[in-house]
């Protein structure tokens, strides 16, 4: 057991020091997420040159968090339940720093690809038990504070994983016109700073998390067994840990209030998880946070520059327009974590889900008044189409684009290989514009592991080697004028309104839903499926943007956000119990209770409440 310091002795102490850990856990998963971003140009430019990095490699190395993040959030649970949820943290700062000198000392693709998925696993991990642990130790009064505090650091250490990134790039930058062999050697360095650099936060989560109480609750919950002495040490041993963040009476309290929820536990243990009091949190919180991504806040934070672009902010106005964006986030997300213990989750749910739902259908209705303008020249372009290549010289152009600002969008295809192309210009000021599509040269080329397992027809994946020998095919091609700047304002302002919606309301009371609603019986194991499926959708969405936009355009894919936000927004404000206040077992009570009462009103004289 770890040297408590003096001051880590009093509660008021001890409850900010447990914020300040939660916080750093928020920090380490936004990290894992946006880390590779700012380090990705300089690693696939001397990797390349280094190693030989292909293309397909740099992109397993990229995916590697969502995989070792995907398989360490399903069993995060167990691993909860079996040796509690202070190791399995200690575990997740641990993992995250080993990964930082694995991956900053890589000298080959293997212990890179080891580093990522090592990072994976450790936001896997947080992403599960630092919300179970901050809803079963924190009075209740704080436990959306905590659980804000978490979600604010995880928007923080977005910002920090991009500043890094900007930090490195302007070093690079002043290596503009330096011989190759030394900018190669620079970009070398600056994937390897930028990870070293994250790697403080990772330590003192892990140095501070051993100097953390477990949880009571589970301290009660593994208090299994006839024996009387067994129970009477887990109750000493709950009761100390309270002691941490309470004072004795207090802890008392909550403790008496945690042994009368115990036996009725006990009690129905061995009863099926299909039951109401089970099934219904379960499935209330997979609704929460699947509708949470759903409703495409992934995706717009992603695509935020390009969708700024497309919506009439030309290059800078629309790089600022994210910054803007992601500025807002974060401070929206401090309102939240100051609102969420007074207003309540309920109220801020419903309240999120509303203004995302008619920033979204706005943002909708917008880019369709744009892409209705929009006419087919799909038949022009194919009698252009030679062979299987496509070429369009200017004065060919000029003759099919309107005069004033326009722009041509193309997604074409040959077999499994897809693109899309865009052009823009002045109909009066043409010269030396042109077109020209032609089948890929070099791409990668299928691995022996893809070809296995595609004879088996497991492999999702095309073989890209299928579009050296076929036929150019034109899937879409639109000519538009150009969208006004000021209609590109109007854009940027629903997308404000929509991340200032989530922020205030889904992106911190969705952490709150998923530790919160379940029972103790099912709440770590409930918690890893309901944050797989978050994730599930999570990709589901990136995997469908870019398709839809380039075969549809954006209108539909906004409505289709809407829609999945009106309907969180009804599960917020008719399903959702408020929990504000309200202990672990008063929550679990509710379920209880409401599963109780159709058998109350089937009685003869029962009357429903």
């Amino acid at each position: 057991m770890a040297i408590v310091p003096q001051w880590l002795a009093q509660p008021r102490h001890y409850q900010r020091f447990v914020l300040c850990i939660a916080g750093l856990g928020g920090l380490l998963y936004g990290i894992d997420v946006g880390i590779i971003a700012g380090a990705l140009p300089y690693l696939e430019a001397s990797a390349a040159a280094r190693w030989g990095l292909t293309a397909q490699q740099l992109g397993l190395v990229v995916a590697a968090v969502l995989l070792g993040s995907v398989l360490s959030s399903l069993a995060a649970g167990a691993l909860a339940d079996r040796f509690g949820r202070l190791p399995v943290m200690v575990l997740a700062g641990a993992l995250f720093s080993l990964s930082i000198p694995v991956i900053a000392l890589a000298d080959a693709y293997l212990p890179l690809l080891l580093g990522r998925l090592l990072q994976g696993i450790s936001g896997g991990l947080i992403g599960v038990v630092v919300p179970l642990y901050l809803a079963e130790c924190l009075p209740a009064d704080q436990r959306g504070r905590g659980t804000g505090l978490f979600q604010l650091l995880l928007t923080l250490g977005l910002v920090l994983a991009a500043l890094l990134g900007l930090l490195v790039a302007q070093q690079i930058d002043q290596l503009a016109g330096q011989a190759s062999a030394l900018v190669i050697a620079a970009k070398d360095r600056a994937w390897r700073q930028i990870f070293w650099l994250s790697l403080p936060p990772g330590l003192l989560f892990t140095g501070g998390a051993c100097l953390l109480a477990e949880s009571p609750r589970w301290l009660l919950q593994r208090a299994g067994g006839p024996a009387e002495q067994t129970h009477q040490r887990a109750q000493a041993a709950a009761l100390a840990a309270l002691c941490r963040s309470a004072a004795p009476a207090q802890a008392q309290v909550q403790l008496a209030a945690m042994l009368q929820q115990t036996p009725a536990q006990a009690q129905q243990g061995r009863g099926s998880l299909l039951q109401w009091q089970y099934a219904a949190p379960f499935l209330l919180a997979c609704s929460i946070l699947a509708l949470n991504q759903a409703s495409g806040i992934n995706s717009i934070l992603a695509y935020s520059v390009t969708i700024l672009d497309q919506a009439g902010l030309p290059g800078a106005l629309a790089n600022s327009g994210d910054v803007l964006l992601k500025l807002v986030n974060a401070l929206m997300t401090v309102l939240a974590v100051l609102l969420v213990d007074r207003k309540g989750r309920k109220f801020l749910l419903t309240l999120g889900s509303a203004g995302m739902a008619l920033a979204l259908l706005a943002a909708g209705l917008l880019f369709a008044a744009q892409e209705s303008g929009q006419q087919d020249v799909r038949p022009a372009l194919a009698q252009a189409v030679q062979g299987r290549s496509l070429q369009l010289g200017s004065a060919q152009l000029a003759a099919l684009v309107p005069a004033g600002d326009w722009q041509l969008t193309l997604a074409y295809s040959y077999g499994p290989y897809k693109a899309t192309r865009q052009l823009r210009g002045a109909g009066g000021n043409i010269a030396g514009v042109g077109l020209a599509l032609a089948p890929p040269v070099q791409l990668e080329g299928d691995s022996v592991i893809g070809a296995a397992f595609r004879r088996l027809h497991l492999n999702p994946f095309p073989d890209l080697a299928l579009a050296q020998q076929a036929p150019l095919l034109l899937e879409r091609a639109t000519l538009g004028s150009l969208p006004a700047q000021r209609h590109g304002w109007l854009m940027l302002g629903c997308l404000l309104l929509f991340i200032a919606s989530f922020a205030v309301g889904p992106g911190v009371c969705v952490w709150l839903a998923l530790s919160e609603l379940m029972p103790t019986r099912i709440r770590s194991n409930g918690m890893s499926v309901a944050l797989l499926i978050n994730q599930f959708v999570s990709t589901a969405i990136a995997a469908v943007f870019l398709p839809t936009v380039v075969q549809f355009g954006y209108a539909p894919m906004f409505y289709s956000w809407a829609a999945c936000a009106l309907l969180y927004f009804l599960v917020a404000a008719l399903l959702l119990p408020e929990t504000r206040g309200k202990t672990l077992e008063e929550i679990s009570l509710h379920f209880r209770l409401a599963r109780d009462k159709p058998a109350e009103a089937a009685q003869p004289g029962g009357v429903p409440e």
